[in-house]
């Protein structure tokens, strides 16, 4: 026999029972944790997968390489637009309409006949991926208006473990049973997280912007984002000069959007936001401690199978970086609620820079038991300090109907931060190690490099490369710092209400 219905609710589906407002806030939190870990997932547990999809489908190491980028290409291009269709046509319908996207192209990558489809299903899941990772954070902060830190503390925390997991558990699938069922297991647990989702659902049609969606000024944005995106990856793939148009097409696109949006009735992106002094310093520092983030978990992966270790010991040396994220960031959320997230957008980055600093005292195997483990400890706790703070304030600073415009500015800023951020690494990497060395066709921190000469050129490159991971992590220390306002943050927190339960 089913419980009574309360008065003012209704159930959300047949035969089930209404929910409280905080139940439903537990379960949208749990839906918006599904989604976005399938995202992540899918984001790096392909990466293990793509030497058994290359030998399956005859691909080429070209191939492999656009079955991940088609993903991120998507994503990065597409975040504003989720952000702002969000805004104005509910950010719960839009993630839940992103979730079954995802699901979609999932069922057509796992039964993909060949290369050609696979990336098209890729660019798919990015799409339905943008959408549902921006309205996701959103949804959070209008659901737990002033304990949103808290909560996008524990959604990071939580999201972290399929960070830690994905990676072994995609390696068991592809080894054991088929590299398809990396995709096809999203089924389940997409299916599940609609299910929550609409069991969560709390009203939100005071918090929606008014008026049509600004159609010119999204396919301005993505083309920008896009072309930027892949001209940034693909030059650092095989050459800049290649790519030029790229770059141009960037910038002229870019040029307009700004323009667009500066003449607009509607705009997607409103100019008055980035007169929001905390949106305009937390989305500049995460510009570039983003840069350093990803500057060092790719390169310093990289460089420890260089100095011997296999994939497998080098993925188990950063477990701890995700474990410190399950267990702190969270708290750190909270701590940022309740004293101003000043302290911590400040001294998380610094400790990412001085970790990127101890880093540079790697140059042989055994020195990762004393430099790398203090490195990796600074940067893990660093990491954990400020990632829900950032955000939060990101995404706070906004007013309420601009909240998922805001979560897509931010996602964008800190997916560019991280490709410019890599691309450019590498490129310095490779200039140092070219400068100290005279043989031709030799690649940098190389796994399997013997000749003392090639691999002391690789040191030196990849401490350059720390160097500049370091400087970028204290530069976005300084600016969050010199610019964050604790008392505007604080006057963020006591202005909204959380988001009623639906009549």
């Amino acid at each position: 026999m089913s419980a009574p219905v309360p008065s003012g609710r209704r159930p959300i589906l047949a035969g089930m029972p209404s929910f409280s407002l905080e139940r439903r806030k537990t379960l949208t939190l749990a839906a918006t944790v599904l989604g976005s870990s399938l995202a992540f997932l899918d984001a790096t547990v392909v990466i293990v997968a793509l030497p058994t999809i290359e030998q399956e489908l005859d691909i080429g190491l070209n191939g492999q390489q656009w079955i991940f980028l088609s993903y991120s290409l998507a994503l990065a291009s597409l975040y504003l637009v989720g952000g702002a269709v969000g805004d104005r046509y509910g950010r719960r319908n839009t993630f839940m309409a992103g979730a079954a996207a995802f699901l979609a192209a999932s069922i057509l990558a796992g039964v993909a006949p060949n290369a050609a489809l696979l990336i098209v299903a890729r660019a798919l899941q990015g799409i339905g991926g943008a959408f549902m990772t921006t309205n996701s954070l959103a949804l959070l902060r209008s659901v737990y208006a002033e304990d949103a830190g808290r909560a996008i503390g524990r959604w990071t925390s939580l999201t972290s473990v399929a960070t830690l997991a994905g990676p072994l558990a995609g390696g068991a699938l592809v080894e054991w049973v088929s590299w398809r069922w990396i995709f096809f297991l999203n089924l389940p647990l997409g299916l599940v997280c609609l299910a929550v989702a609409e069991l969560g659902r709390c009203n939100e049609a005071k918090q929606l912007r008014q008026g049509a969606l600004d159609i010119p000024g999204a396919a301005l944005a993505a083309v920008s984002f896009g072309t930027l995106t892949f001209a940034l990856v693909q030059g650092a793939a095989t050459s800049f000069g290649e790519v030029w148009w790229g770059f141009l097409a960037a910038a002229a696109s870019l040029a307009a959007f700004a323009y667009r949006e500066a003449t607009c009735a509607a705009p997607m992106l409103p100019p008055a936001l980035f007169r929001v002094r905390n949106f305009f310093v937390a989305n500049l520092a995460t510009f570039l401690i983003y840069g350093a983030i990803y500057g060092v978990l790719v390169f310093l992966t990289i460089y420890l199978q260089f100095l011997g270790f296999t994939p497998f010991e080098a993925g188990l040396l950063l477990v701890p970086t995700s474990a410190a994220m399950i267990f702190l960031a969270a708290r750190f959320g909270a701590l940022a609620d309740r004293h101003g997230p000043r302290l911590y957008l400040s001294g998380g980055p610094a400790l990412i820079g001085i970790g990127a600093l101890l880093f540079l005292g790697l140059a042989e195997r055994d020195d990762l038991w004393t430099w790398g483990l203090v490195g990796l400890a600074c940067f893990s706790i660093g990491l954990a300090a400020m990632v829900a703070p950032i955000t939060a304030t990101a995404l706070r600073s906004a007013p309420e109907r601009y909240a998922g415009i805001a979560s897509g500015v931010n996602s964008t800023v800190s997916r560019l931060g991280s490709l410019i951020a890599v691309a450019v690494i590498g490129l310095v990497i490779s200039l140092v190690f070219d400068a100290r060395t005279e043989a031709h066709g030799a690649v940098p921190i190389e796994k399997g490099q013997t000749d003392p000469a090639l691999r002391e050129a690789s040191t030196d490159g990849f401490r350059a490369g720390m160097g500049l991971a370091a400087l970028l992590a204290l530069a976005g220390a300084a600016v969050a710092g010199a610019g964050i306002s604790n008392r505007e943050a604080r006057a963020e927190i006591s202005e909204p209400e959380p988001a009623p339960a639906e009549s």
